[in-house]
């Protein structure tokens, strides 16, 4: 859901000083929006694709056979085994020699891992960034199906389109209301009654594994395109009565109130004190449901099913987290910020305040053993996305301390608070300049400021959700912030899906099936993983100029992979190098970049060209 329609208090007005970027030396500049070849180093011409390009999307060079038809032969096995429901992992169906074959070929192979700092790495060792987008369907059943011709239907037309556009990762909703449907209504005394926690008994194995039989049924088709899945547990007021999705019914405990939906859009509801009771009632676990045991359970039931998949990501934790408490006094969110820290972690082994370090006092009803430790029991293979609350994404400083966990990442929204309740539109461009930029600086500082044991330097970190609008200079702006800060990031939303909690104006691809101009923005040149330590990187998107600086590791052998968006068969790219060879991979629009086995600055830059004039250095 973009928070920015919602109720989220706007950052103040002045900018914050903006740190360099958060490369390992000294921060090199990025590279200008229109710079050419680097000085001193010969121009190479980078092969253009051969089809036209369609109005509003680039064209695309076909897949060499030889992947196409791996790629085909993974889908169909992805079919075959989704029947195939057990409480077993379920690993990826793509096999060992395909992700061989993947890293020296573009495809990044995983798990990824997160051991400190702010990059996510792969098996190779190299530095990862995600480019991608959101997939949430929020009404009944409550996930996306490879199934086609059903308004939850997400197939292989989806992911080839977002292969395509350079994308390589889904961050793809699930709902608790979908796993766990369970008997029981809302208010229902055996739940809600106060009381110490013991057991919801809404819990159904059987339904809950035929349903991760058909998300893994979409990982695996998404894996089969070299896209990896970041699965989120999505939700927006909390459950549908408040005009939102998320939680099931039986979890609803609005403390003896009644509901009166709030006049107006969707968003007011986080208002409504039934909404703000049953929140409440969820994070202090103060009902003998025991919602959050219940809720931790579901996720160590999705964990242990993805535990060895190859291209699962990592794991969203709790969509935009949200309280009363938040709304009653506006900025000061430190006190909730304090106990949605207990949740993550549990009351065994908390985190620390994030001013003075101290171990936090948690909830004497929270289990014992948060989500973050839960999860990790499952599945100690893939990382953990935790989300500050709803209103840091609209310049809120975010008060979730260091947790003594590994593999973390830092996962925050930015919305400016000034837009377009509908359309997502700014309503004042320069002063969402600034409170676009807040969130990015903030979580890079706070980022660093939670460093640990397990990850010295820090969690790593990852913007999961910005845009739901078709503002061009908005978006450009957002991910130029993205650029400077070497930071990945994953679009709201592919399609509208009958969005309740959004608008047309979200979608990437219109209802017609083809994308809107603001592919253009979205679909940019960027290195998806970095044989070394990153330092700059800049694409500008409507000249097409891109740039990239990083020093080389000399333990790291898989090469370099960049994407550049697909050009008309009238341009090609002119591309030049220095501190490394260029090689152009066979797989779809990516350039191998392979260093020499010392360490040493690399530098890169393509830029477009008309077919008919010579590269020149």
């Amino acid at each position: 859901m973009p928070a920015g329609l919602g109720p989220v208090p706007g950052a103040p007005a002045t900018e914050s000083a903006v740190p360099g970027a958060p490369a390992r030396e000294s921060p090199v500049p990025g590279t200008p929006a229109r710079e050419g070849p680097v000085p001193g180093t010969p121009a190479r011409e980078s092969p253009g694709p051969g089809t036209p390009a369609r109005e509003g999307h680039p064209t695309r060079r076909p897949l060499v056979g030889h992947v196409l038809s791996l790629a085909l032969a993974v889908a169909a096995l992805g079919l075959l085994c989704a029947a195939c429901g057990s409480s077993s992992s379920q690993s990826s169906t793509l096999p060992a020699a395909a992700l061989r074959h993947a890293a020296s070929d573009g495809m990044v192979p995983g798990p990824l891992k997160a051991p400190g700092g702010p990059f996510m790495y792969d098996s190779a060792g190299r530095v990862v960034i995600l480019h991608g987008v959101n997939a949430v369907y929020k009404h009944a059943p409550y996930e996306l199906m490879d199934i086609p011709g059903k308004p939850f239907s997400f197939t292989a037309t989806d992911a080839s389109e977002i292969e395509k556009l350079g994308f390589n990762v889904v961050r793809l909703g699930i709902l608790w209301e979908g796993l766990e449907p369970g008997t029981l209504g809302i208010n229902s005394p055996q739940i809600c009654t106060p009381g110490t926690p013991k057991r919801s008994g809404q819990f159904n194995e059987k339904v809950a594994l035929a349903y991760l039989a058909q998300v893994k049924r979409v990982v695996d088709l998404l894996g089969s395109y070299g896209i990896y899945t970041l699965i989120d547990m999505h939700q927006d007021v909390y459950n549908q009565v408040f005009r939102g999705e998320g939680a099931p019914a039986w979890a609803v405990c609005t403390s003896g109130l009644a509901i009166h939906n709030l006049p107006g859009r969707w968003s007011n509801d986080y208002y409504e004190p039934a909404a703000q009771a049953a929140y409440h009632n969820f994070w202090y676990n103060d009902v003998v449901g025991n919602l959050q045991g219940a809720y931790d359970k579901v996720w160590a039931t999705v964990a242990s099913y993805f535990r060895d998949n190859q291209w699962v990501a990592g794991y969203d934790l709790f969509n935009e987290p949200s309280a009363g408490s938040i709304y009653k006094h506006l900025g000061d969110n430190t006190s909730f910020d304090h106990v949605l820290e207990c949740f993550y972690t549990g009351r065994a082994h908390p985190g620390l305040d994030a001013s003075t370090r101290k171990p936090l006092t948690c909830p004497k009803d929270d289990p014992e053993e948060g989500v973050i430790p839960t999860i990790q029991r499952a599945d100690p293979n893939h990382l953990l996305f935790y989300e500050p609350d709803i209103t840091t994404s609209g310049g809120i400083p975010n008060h979730i301390g260091p947790m003594p966990y590994p593999n973390l990442v830092l996962n925050f929204h930015d919305y400016c608070a000034l837009r377009n309740p509908v359309t997502g539109a700014t309503l004042d461009e320069s002063l969402c300049k600034v409170l676009e930029k807040d969130p990015v600086v903030d979580r890079h500082s706070e980022r660093e400021r939670d460093t640990t044991a397990e990850q010295p330097g820090g969690p790593a970190w990852f913007m999961s959700e910005f845009g739901a609008t078709n503002d061009l200079p908005d978006l450009e702006r957002i991910t130029a912030f993205a650029d400077e800060y070497l930071l990945g990031w994953s679009y709201w939303s592919w399609k509208y899906y009958d969005d309740p909690t959004g608008s047309t104006a979200e979608a990437l691809i219109a209802s017609n099936g083809k994308p809107k101009p603001k592919v253009k923005i979205l679909s940019q040149a960027y290195a998806e993983a970095i044989a070394g330590t990153p330092l700059s990187m800049r694409d500008d998107p409507l000249s097409g100029v891109f740039g990239l600086r990083y020093r080389s590791k000399p333990s790291v052998s898989a090469p370099t992979v960049v994407y550049l968006p697909p050009l008309p068969s009238s341009e090609r790219y002119c591309d030049s190098v220095s501190g490394a060879t260029v090689v152009h991979s066979t797989y779809s629009n990516r350039v191998l970049l392979e260093s020499t086995g010392s360490s040493r600055v690399v530098t890169f830059s393509a830029h477009p060209q008309k077919a008919s004039k010579a590269c020149t250095a």
